[in-house]
């Protein structure tokens, strides 16, 4: 039996207009099975993007239509401005991407100009699901709980700090004692709220969904979770797996 590469040559040879002239004994012996694709089903649409916004009704949404473009450069894109009673975000969306507001049922529609375009297809349910980040967080917020294992560990809140400078007026700082020689301080973004319910809990709470959990990674960096005594910052409802002792 003929090997795959040489197959397939010889079925080209065949498809060719002077395949006539080839002798019978360099044709394969067992007829050569075209290569199929490892999924036969097709494409489907996004099905987080084509799901409604539900709007509610203490929460503004507004969609800013572009200016026209300048020189023909660059394609235009709008924006749109959410605003509730705990803050208000903005956020950009492609230009390929259109939005649709209905005023008398509260609801949005996020559409694409091209559902079978894979990069179309792939932002499609991204926008939606930022798009519903940004209403949830400027109506209910959104929060991140970090646990603080291990002895001696434990987090205050301070007005000031010695070794960082503020950002902004009113900036508060996350003291951390985890371990190190010196306290840890670290600065608490503006729209973030922070409070130490207990001595080893800290709350984060925030409309801006991406910067409260930023705000939390960067907390958990100083003391990643550890596999063999189960030390470290845990967020929210994070696990790990202990392993057994090295014994040497």
């Amino acid at each position: 039996m003929f090997s795959t590469a040489r197959a397939r040559g010889l079925e080209r040879a065949v498809a060719s207009p002077i395949s006539i002239s080839l002798p019978s004994f360099l044709l394969p012996a067992f007829p050569v099975v075209p290569s199929r694709s490892f999924s036969a089903s097709a494409n489907r649409p996004s099905q987080i993007g084509r799901a409604p916004l539900s709007i509610p009704p203490e929460v503004s949404f507004t969609i800013l239509q572009p200016d026209a473009p300048k020189n023909g450069r660059a394609l235009a894109q709008s924006t749109v401005e959410i605003k509730g009673p705990l803050g208000k975000l903005s956020m950009t969306v492609p230009p390929f991407v259109k939005l649709e507001h209905d005023e008398a049922s509260r609801k949005a529609y996020v559409t694409v100009e091209d559902k079978e375009a894979k990069k179309q297809r792939e932002m499609w349910g991204t926008v939606r699901a930022y798009l519903q980040n940004h209403i949830l967080g400027v109506s209910e917020g959104h929060t991140a709980i970090l646990r603080l294992v291990g002895v001696g560990y434990r987090a205050t809140v301070e007005n000031t700090a010695t070794t960082v400078a503020p950002e902004f007026e009113g900036q508060q700082f996350v003291v951390l004692k985890v371990g190190y020689s010196h306290p840890i301080e670290l600065p608490v973004p503006k729209g973030v709220k922070v409070t130490i319910p207990q001595p080893t809990r800290i709350l984060l709470e925030g409309p801006d969904k991406h910067v409260v959990l930023q705000f939390a990674a960067h907390i958990r960096r100083w003391r990643v979770p550890e596999p063999y005594k189960g030390k470290g910052i845990f967020v929210n409802g994070e696990t790990i797996k202990l392993k057994a002792k090295k014994i040497k």
